[in-house]
């Protein structure tokens, strides 16, 4: 392990943009497919790495969906939960924020109260033995009417624990038929994050911007390919979570090197690094802080995990907290 490699592992961390079912580790995937092999996912972990190489956007969204369905019970999202919580918190992760698309595990029979429950008993798990602080984004999974009334009956009338944000992901269909479902959900009191400028182009980042009145946005790395849309997102202050081996894995990217992450701090946005789904691009939220090493240079890690925490739905306690941690932080351990 280099020094660069090793300080950025010893960083305390915040993850703004992580899925649910996205992060779970290999081994839990497996278990659950040999639990429920009608779901098509592998349970040998060979065949299993395979089916996470994907060959495009829709493709990703495919295997995401097959290994949504292996969350049947209460039981299975706790287990799902819990182990994610804690390959994070290996990670010295100290507060992030985990999307979850509930659609998936409530139409496989887990019910309502009992995915609350789960959530809730595992977010409370993690902050007493890991000292991890989480909130939940629920996510609308890319399609008006029914899917996005499931998340929306969620967010109205029996939310998880520490709920902090109203997300939009899965396809990315035309952002402004949503603009209802986020007028909803700031009426809860709850920001709107929905991905935009990842499988479509910079047209989804405005309409995000200015239909959606999104004041951070997943990904947005298609933004930089209009001088215009760069230009609205540095005037309203909306915050990118940029996650660059997700871009590649998912073929919007060519190569980590052609990666717009430079050119997106050059033109002044604010912006993060996340992980996105971890397991299933083989990375982890400290590689990406690596890339973004490798990008940009080392010294502008701590400012990267600041943003991040700054652009957070954290309590203000937690946030002084971190920001206190990350101060006493040693500075960059290059020779």
């Amino acid at each position: 392990m280099s020094l660069v490699e090793a300080w950025v592992a010893d960083l305390p961390k915040v993850e703004l943009h992580v899925h649910h079912i996205g992060a779970t580790a290999p081994h839990t995937v497996a278990a659950l497919a040999a639990r429920y092999p009608d779901a098509g996912v592998p349970s040998d972990l060979d065949a299993l790495e395979q089916f996470f190489g994907f060959t495009d956007f829709a493709h990703f969204l495919r295997v995401y969906a097959a290994v949504s369905r292996l969350l049947r019970t209460p039981e299975d999202v706790y287990e799902l939960t819990i182990g994610n919580l804690l390959d994070l918190a290996r990670q010295n992760v100290r507060y992030a924020e985990v999307t979850v698309t509930p659609n998936g595990p409530l139409a496989c029979g887990v019910p309502r109260d009992g995915l609350v429950e789960a959530l809730d008993a595992a977010r409370e798990h993690a902050a007493r033995e890991y000292g991890l602080v989480v909130g939940w984004i629920l996510d609308i999974p890319g399609h008006p009417g029914p899917p996005a009334e499931v998340v929306m009956d969620l967010c109205e009338h029996a939310p998880p624990e520490g709920l902090v944000a109203l997300g939009l992901g899965g396809p990315e269909t035309p952002r402004p038929q949503f603009a209802d479902y986020f007028a909803r959900g700031r009426a809860l009191g709850l920001p709107g994050i929905p991905h935009a400028g990842e499988a479509a182009g910079p047209a989804s980042v405005r309409a995000a911007v200015e239909d959606l009145h999104a004041v951070r946005i997943g990904h947005g790395t298609r933004a930089m390919e209009d001088p215009r849309v760069v230009a609205l997102l540095r005037e309203r202050a909306v915050h990118l979570e940029v996650c660059p081996t997700s871009n590649v894995r998912t073929r919007v990217v060519d190569t980590l090197e052609e990666h717009p992450l430079p050119a997106m701090l050059a033109a002044g946005l604010e912006v993060s690094i996340s992980s996105d789904d971890p397991p299933m691009f083989g990375t982890t939220l400290t590689e990406e802080l690596l890339v973004a090493a490798r990008l940009v240079g080392a010294n502008e890690v701590p400012t990267l995990l600041g943003n991040a925490i700054d652009a957070s739905f954290a309590p203000n306690d937690v946030k002084r907290r971190y920001r206190s941690e990350l101060r006493r932080a040693p500075g960059p351990a290059v020779p």
